[in-house]
């Protein structure tokens, strides 16, 4: 292989022309027939019998082209790009090809490139940081929800009422007949909690246990096609009514909570609410800065990059689906959206996410720093305890030169975060701006989470 020329092109591009001999092309040509030819029928041979020549004379000179360059790939393009110096990207294009008379091959090929960054201004950055404020109303709220998680659901001798807990057997009907899926029993529901058709749940309001009530309603006219707009009659039977008693509001609750008294109880929930919120702050601080500092930032980034990121969002995303027990498939129907209109929803934070991983790459380069063989033994060490597994073990999922490349762009946004300076003043966003920042705040907030969950 001789590398004949390279040729830098706009938007982050390569050109490379490699010439192969006409031996190593021949070869590659033989390797091509010799995984084809066992799928190839020739009239007057058996099938996978017929020569090279034989079916090169039927169907041109070039039908074992396409596979024999797939064979060189491997081969050649790595020691041109090695020759050529260049930190490629992507998978790389055949342009044009060209075999001389005397057999030798010369491929045009075309690939995109680390990009060219240019910085901005990084230190110092001025950015939005949110004021963190908890009033003693949303510190009341709070309370009201930990005495609702901590309630009590008693049987009580009295008829329904909204809020109530009624277990009941009911059967519906359409016209006199019963139809599938309308029955249940022993059915706890919720009064007010408009999990039944509308008008069903106030039906039951003022019905003692051991008391019949015929419920009629009409189905919603979006409801399924062979219910939808029509009348119906669910009998039902009422075995018990349960209400549900929260905790008096006093010390021994705070108590039972583990807090010294009510106004300690208060005071925890106070400063929580005002940590959680400190972290949201800083999340969105963060993640203000690093627009910031991308935005200042200039480079022809390649579409390969942002595709190959959005592949790994999109990936992640639909773990998460699965972990929920849902296939992604059955998600996206749910929404009504494709994998199209997915990929759509996820590009900008994609680019977002991109340009800032190239300008803190570009600031570690800068400010020359630089991860030890003792840093990332360190790391290794902390993510084997974090998943309690074994280190070599978290070497065989994480090579060497990934944890060096992670913790490089943690330490390069560490030095602009801590050098960056909070401004209540909101800054004048888009909506699609603002989304973004909150989307990528969250992610945020989720890596947090679990570093938390990690080290406690």
């Amino acid at each position: 292989m001789e590398l004949k020329s390279v040729t830098k092109k706009e938007g982050s591009r390569a050109e490379l022309v490699i010439e192969v001999s006409a031996e190593q092309f021949q070869k590659a040509l033989n390797t091509a027939y010799n995984q084809a030819k066992k799928d190839i029928y020739i009239p007057g041979f058996r099938k996978g019998k017929a020569p090279r020549k034989v079916i090169e004379g039927m169907y041109g000179k070039e039908v074992f082209y396409e596979d024999a360059i797939n064979v060189l790939y491997p081969e050649v393009f790595p020691e041109a790009v090695e020759k050529a110096e260049l930190n490629v990207v992507g998978t790389p294009g055949v342009d044009d090809l060209n075999v001389s008379e005397d057999g030798v091959l010369t491929l045009t090929m075309s690939v995109d490139v680390y990009p060219e960054v240019e910085m901005g201004e990084y230190k110092g950055i001025t950015a939005y940081k949110p004021a963190v404020e908890v009033t003693d109303e949303e510190v009341d709220e709070e309370i009201e929800n930990l005495r609702t998680r901590n309630a009590r659901i008693v049987s009580v001798d009295r008829p329904v009422q909204e809020g109530d807990t009624a277990v009941i057997d009911f059967e519906g009907f359409v016209d006199g007949v019963a139809f599938d899926g309308g029955k249940g029993e022993g059915y706890e529901l919720k009064i007010g909690s408009g999990t039944f058709i509308p008008g069903f749940e106030d039906a039951l309001i003022g019905v003692s246990a051991g008391e019949n009530k015929d419920v009629e309603v009409t189905f919603p006219e979006d409801y399924t096609a062979e219910l939808a707009g029509k009348a119906a009659v669910f009998k039902c039977v009422v075995h018990e009514v349960k209400e549900t008693q929260k905790p008096e509001l006093d010390d021994e609750f705070a108590i039972d909570l583990g807090s010294d008294n009510l106004e300690a109880l208060k005071a925890e929930t106070k400063q929580k609410l005002i940590d959680s919120r400190e972290t949201d702050a800083q999340n969105t601080f963060e993640s203000n800065v690093m627009r910031e500092v991308a935005s200042a930032m200039k480079a022809e980034i390649p579409q390969s990059m942002i595709n190959d990121q959005l592949d790994k969002l999109i990936e992640n995303f639909s773990y998460q689906v699965q972990m929920a027990g849902m296939r992604m498939e059955d998600y996206m129907n749910m929404i009504g959206a494709d994998m199209a209109s997915m990929r759509s929803s996820y590009a900008p934070m994609a680019q977002a996410q991109v340009k800032s991983e190239l300008a803190m790459n570009k600031i570690a380069e800068l400010e020359g720093i630089e991860i030890s063989d003792e840093d990332v033994d360190a790391e290794y060490t902390r993510l084997a305890e974090a998943y309690e597994m074994d280190v070599e073990n978290v070497k065989q999922y994480m090579p060497a030169d990934d944890i060096k490349y992670s913790l490089k762009l943690d330490r390069a946004s560490k030095l602009v975060i801590e050098a960056a300076v909070a401004t209540s003043e909101q800054p004048d966003l888009s909506p699609e701006d603002i989304e973004l920042i909150q989307e990528v705040a969250a992610q945020a907030a989720e890596r947090a989470e679990a570093e938390k969950s990690e080290e406690e």
